[in-house]
C-alpha cells in the first residue's frame, strides 16, 4: 500500500532533494512524491485528486504569487482534514504563530532533519510499511 507526499516549493532542486532523501521509501513503494512549484500549481492538483491517497502536504512558506499561509489557509478551508507541515528558511514566532493559527499540523525548519520529517509523515500514514 502506498501514499502520495505533495511537495509545494518553487525551488527546484527541492524535486531533487526529495527524491534522494525518499529514495529508500520510494523504491519500496511505501510513499509516491508529487510536486508543485506554486500555491496555485497545488490547488490545482489537489482539486484533481492525487493518487494513492495523500497523507500530507509539506509547503514552503516564502513563494511568489500565493506564499505558503495563504496555500495553507485555503488548503484548510477546502480540506480541512488534510494535515500540512510548513517549511521554511526563517522560523521566526510570528511566522510560526500563523502557521499555527491556519492549521499548520508542523512548522520545520531549513535545513531540513529528513529523519524527524519522517517519522512525522509516519504519524499521518501509519498503515503504510516503512523499508
Amino acid at each position: 500500500m502506498s501514499a502520495s507526499i505533495l511537495v509545494v516549493d518553487d525551488e527546484p532542486d527541492v524535486v531533487d532533494l526529495f527524491r534522494q532523501r525518499f529514495r529508500r521509501e520510494l523504491r519500496s513503494g511505501a510513499y509516491v512524491l508529487h510536486f508543485a512549484a506554486s500555491g496555485g500549481d497545488a490547488l490545482a492538483r489537489l482539486s484533481e485528486g492525487v493518487q494513492p491517497e495523500l497523507v500530507t502536504i509539506l509547503s514552503d512558506i516564502n513563494m511568489p504569487e500565493m506564499d505558503g499561509l495563504q496555500l495553507l489557509r485555503e488548503i484548510k478551508r477546502r480540506w480541512p482534514t488534510l494535515p500540512v507541515m510548513m517549511i521554511t528558511a526563517y522560523g521566526d514566532d510570528q511566522r510560526r504563530r500563523t502557521a499555527d493559527a491556519f492549521g499548520a499540523a508542523d512548522f520545520l525548519s531549513k535545513p531540513i532533519d529528513f529523519d524527524h520529517l519522517k517519522e512525522r509523515i509516519q504519524a499521518f500514514a501509519p498503515t503504510v510499511p516503512q523499508p
